[in-house]
């Protein structure tokens, strides 16, 4: 998102254009110093814990941070001569382990850069995914680091919003809020009391969003068509989306949405 995906600026598909002259190839990669503490834990012990991470935008890729490897608890994190090609060049893993739990090529640094890549020699990326909590500053960090380029706004709306699925008409409202991401499509979200509960099915699905939240879903059966998680709301949203607590949106192959502007 943001930079490097959706519609970003660093996208094959960016919303803008550049000056004349101006080229941006698959390669294109941007490394920024962030001034904020990020901290990562592993069966409650630390696991890094640093002042100074670097955060790697990579064209089509989500945001990736990179850490000093003095900012790494020793004993847990250790490399290994397992090596691979990676975006950035010849890279090196690194497993974790403590106590029973073992989790191979959890991070990885760059023993051999390409000729192309940011300079990430002294610097480990550990896999977002390898750990069990992270937190920037004394806030948990979901799904993946966070784009400080990344916005996330609501704004109310008077337009006319319909949504059938097979036809038939499930929401309707003249007060939906707008959900503006940035790179993304605009999303609308609805008052529960505009949808009609009777055709909504709780999902056990959940999603996770750096910036909005968890979702939760529903599934939307009109006659023999059933569109499987097309509505989902957030109700404990952060703080970007609060906006739209509780609201209901809608997205589906079987799913219409008209938006007639006020």
């Amino acid at each position: 998102m943001s930079l490097t995906l959706g519609c970003g600026p660093l996208t094959s598909d960016a919303a803008g254009l550049f000056a004349r002259g101006t080229t941006i190839d698959a390669e294109c990669s941007y490394l920024e110093v962030l001034d904020r503490r990020v901290r990562g834990t592993f069966g409650g012990e630390t696991v890094v814990d640093t002042r100074a991470p670097r955060l790697l935008h990579a064209q089509d890729s989500l945001p990736r941070w990179w850490f000093p490897v003095g900012d790494l608890r020793g004993g847990l994190l250790s490399p290994t001569d397992r090596t691979v090609e990676g975006p950035m060049g010849l890279e090196r893993t690194w497993d974790l382990r403590l106590g029973e739990r073992h989790v191979p090529g959890a991070a990885r640094d760059v023993v051999m850069p390409s000729r192309t890549s940011c300079d990430v020699v002294g610097l480990v990326a550990v896999d977002f995914g390898a750990l069990d909590r992270w937190l920037e500053e004394d806030e948990e960090v979901l799904g993946h680091p966070r784009d400080p380029y990344h916005r996330v706004d609501t704004r109310a709306s008077s337009d006319h919003v319909v949504v059938r699925v097979g036809g038939r008409v499930v929401a309707e409202s003249h007060r939906p809020t707008k959900l503006f991401e940035t790179s993304l499509p605009t999303r609308y979200y609805l008052p529960e009391a505009d949808v009609a509960p009777e055709l909504l099915r709780r999902s056990l699905t959940r999603t996770v969003c750096p910036y909005k939240g968890i979702a939760a879903y529903w599934s939307v059966t009109v006659g023999s068509t059933v569109a499987v998680d097309a509505a989902w709301t957030y109700p404990e949203p952060l703080g970007e989306a609060l906006g739209v607590a509780r609201m209901v949106s809608f997205l589906g192959e079987d799913v219409d949405v008209d938006v007639t502007c006020a």
